[in-house]
């Protein structure tokens, strides 16, 4: 919590203590700054002497780096994080996790209680409310700052686990995709998409993490996708792409029934559909994940946050709006004509055809974009776009 949260939580906590049975209380301070001031102040010792963990400022409980709670435990947090397996363990009790249920002060209240559901309304106390006091020491001592003197000479060093990100072609004229996972379910979370917990000593490897995506919602989700894939990786390469994937030769001559189309012009890579899919962190690699597979778009109702619409821009897919009875299923192919075009001139809406389904055709609309984030579309990326700047 933030300093004025613990300064209250210790007040409350003053000269009790949180029990020795199952329930434990953990404080991860925001900041380090925040964290040193309370050292300074003696709120770190006050809740120290309680029982009560002081951890470190960061957000490890957030995706079950720390505090994972026990199996058929129930989990209090002051966060917004609440859905299931949230937190890196998957045999729970339920979370209660919500600022407005549940503040830093009721947690403290319900610790002096010792794990009691307990309101801070129902606590007699008097606040100390101590002033804060910013030290940027902590930052002078420890952060390199090089803002207008970098040393371009410097060697940068990856550790072992630090992998680069595999390049990104920039969005071809017409475009393949194979829909590779079809999801019904209310709303789909970022962990559902990426989960957290076992995939945190990955976050640096982006090929690495990619194998985890999906795994609790759609766990054939990666070969699907990685089968696809072979044939943009064989295109890029000027190989042979019909044996890198042997259905796309009936793919590729049903099109071509319609529209003329040159497969070594046209990418060719997956989607999925979720009704809502997004909700939960901001973590971009929900959607990085998904491109480095492969993926080139996502076909959904609407999406659960702006943040998962715009990381899914940043990593140049498509966030693709359709409402309505789906015409397509799970393994089905569809063919975008002219969609560098549709981005790059502001179409309000988008023609494309079920291949396998006798080229049904249907319309898919991309929603709001600013100049930017179709700048981005086309280049393929983020990175591609600030490196073409």
């Amino acid at each position: 919590g933030g300093f004025e949260n613990i300064c209250d939580a210790a007040d409350i906590l003053a000269g009790k203590y949180i029990g020795s049975d199952e329930f434990s209380l953990s404080i991860y301070p925001a900041s380090q700054p925040i964290f040193m001031e309370l050292v300074k102040n003696g709120a770190v010792a006050k809740l120290m002497e309680t029982g009560a963990t002081i951890r470190t400022a960061f957000c490890g409980p957030c995706f079950g780096a720390g505090d994972v709670p026990a199996n058929k435990g129930l989990s209090i947090r002051h966060t917004t994080r609440n859905f299931p397996n949230r937190e890196g363990s998957k045999i729970t009790n339920g979370q209660i996790a919500s600022v407005a249920l549940m503040d830093a002060r009721s947690i403290a209240a319900t610790a002096a209680n010792q794990g009691y559901l307990t309101s801070a309304e129902d606590i007699d106390v008097n606040f100390g409310k101590p002033s804060y006091h910013f030290d940027r020491k902590i930052y002078e001592n420890r952060v390199y700052n090089g803002i207008g003197r970098a040393d371009t000479g410097a060697e940068l060093k990856f550790g072992p686990g630090i992998v680069d990100w595999p390049a990104m072609s920039k969005l071809s004229e017409d475009m393949v995709l194979k829909v590779v996972s079809v999801i019904h379910d209310p709303v789909t979370t970022t962990d559902e998409l990426i989960p957290s917990g076992e995939t945190s000593s990955y976050r640096s490897n982006p090929l690495a993490l990619a194998e985890f995506t999906l795994s609790r919602k759609d766990p054939a989700y990666v070969d699907r996708a990685k089968a696809i894939q072979k044939a943009e990786k064989a295109r890029i390469a000027g190989e042979d792409i019909f044996s890198a994937n042997r259905e796309l030769k009936q793919v590729y001559d049903t099109i071509a029934e319609k529209f003329d189309i040159d497969p070594e012009k046209t990418q060719i890579g997956s989607t999925i559909y979720a009704v809502k899919p997004g909700d939960g962190s901001a973590r971009e690699q929900a959607a990085s994940c998904q491109k480095v597979l492969g993926g080139f778009a996502n076909i959904a109702r609407e999406y659960a946050t702006k943040r998962y619409r715009s990381n899914l821009i940043n990593w140049g897919m498509l966030p693709f709006l359709y409402d309505g009875e789906l015409p397509f299923e799970n393994g089905d192919y569809l063919f975008i004509k002219d969609i560098s075009r549709a981005v790059a001139e502001k179409h309000s809406e988008i023609k494309a055809y079920v291949v396998n389904k006798g080229m049904k055709k249907f319309t898919l609309t991309l929603g709001g974009l600013t100049d930017d984030e179709r700048k981005i579309i086309l280049s393929g990326c983020l990175i591609n776009y600030y490196r073409e700047k």
